[in-house]
């Protein structure tokens, strides 16, 4: 782009918005900005990068483009991930009223997007989806992802309408006035943003599909990995259970019970492999299991506030006393409730949700508190 055409915003204010969450897509936001402006000529738009404060220069990239063309706006967040969260905090940024998403990757088609915007403003939809599922519309994936998009679809039903075919999709354009009524209800968990829309409106919306083909990606690197897969399960526990029970806190008892495990099975080698006394076997077994259990919650439970260097190592050390202090109530309340004669059982479990209360009320507010 010739540094001395500068685009002005345009004038009125923007008609369609197009939200686009980054992280380290440096080499990609200026073609993107070059297909948008091919592809919606004549439209009065504007396009918001949300970045999760990249480490290859991707917001300051966007910055030098908003210099030179008025519809491009930037914001940089810094100690927060995740693109549900992204893609909202862009959407109350905008006043057009029209809203799209898509990624920043190139593998949506922007070519669809005057016929979305067609399709709201001529019609009573609520929401218009980019689709990969639909005749028309196709995903060039490896068996592997193929699968892994079948399966999460089929988990989805569990939250939205079966009739959409793509549930998944992370590419569509909704009407303002829609996603306000929704926005307060939104878990804002992991990626999947569009099912987290359908899954919170509090009542049915009224959406088409368009197909497209899902393009192969040019620049960078997938962000798919076992972390995203791990938020989307909590996303659909949350909006299945979440009105009764936190969802974070469900993570933490997940990992907690995966940590009950580890310690049976590290007990078990210390005794009978390693012949180690019983009091050594089991503090090697409780101090391994804290261990694994912090790294997974730093990692997992508490992604969007980890840990790192030596901040890590201080987390860690009051995740023991924070657990050990947990250990001591769980004790404490059992051995009082089974003096009270009730079943063994029930103390049991009595000092168990007392001290993984405690456990994730303390680490939340003192390991892993908000910035």
């Amino acid at each position: 782009m010739d540094p001395h055409d500068v685009r002005p915003a345009r004038s009125g204010g923007a008609l369609l918005s197009i939200v686009v969450p980054t992280f380290n897509e440096s080499d990609n936001v200026a073609e993107l900005l070059r297909l948008l402006d091919a592809a919606l000529a004549g439209l009065a738009w504007e396009v918001i990068f949300v970045d999760d404060d990249s480490t290859d220069g991707t917001a300051d990239k966007i910055r030098g483009l908003a210099l030179l063309d008025g519809r491009v706006r930037c914001i940089q967040r810094i100690g927060r991930r995740g693109l549900a969260s992204a893609c909202i905090e862009g959407m109350l940024a905008s006043s057009a009223p029209f809203l799209a998403v898509m990624d920043a990757d190139l593998q949506h088609d922007e070519r669809i997007l005057p016929a979305m915007l067609a399709e709201l403003r001529n019609g009573d939809l609520d929401i218009v989806v980019g689709s990969r599922y639909v005749s028309g519309g196709a995903a060039d994936w490896p068996e592997s992802r193929a699968s892994m998009s079948r399966l999460a679809t089929r988990l989805s039903r569990m939250v939205v309408p079966a009739d959409l075919a793509d549930p998944m999709s992370g590419f569509f354009m909704i009407r303002r006035a829609v996603f306000m009524g929704i926005v307060r209800k939104l878990s804002a968990i992991g990626f999947k943003i569009l099912l987290d829309l359908f899954a919170s409106s509090p009542r049915r919306l009224s959406f088409r599909e368009i197909p497209y083909r899902f393009r192969e990606r040019r620049i960078g690197d997938s962000k798919l990995d076992s972390n995203v897969m791990w938020d989307y399960a909590l996303l659909l526990l949350d909006k299945l259970v979440g009105r009764y029970v936190p969802v974070r806190f469900l993570s933490f008892s997940i990992i907690g019970g995966l940590g009950v495990l580890i310690h049976l099975l590290a007990l078990a080698a210390a005794l009978q492999v390693a012949g180690l006394a019983f009091n050594w076997a089991q503090g090697i077994a409780t101090l391994l299991a804290m261990t694994v259990n912090f790294l997974l919650n730093n990692q997992l439970t508490y992604r969007d506030r980890r840990l790192k260097g030596w901040r890590m190592l201080r987390g860690l050390l009051g995740f023991y006393a924070a657990c050990g202090l947990g250990a001591v109530a769980n004790v404490g309340v059992a051995s009082a409730i089974f003096e009270r004669h009730y079943q063994w059982w029930m103390a049991g479990v009595a000092g168990v949700l007392i001290s993984a209360v405690w456990n994730y009320a303390a680490t939340s507010n003192f390991v892993w508190r908000r910035k």
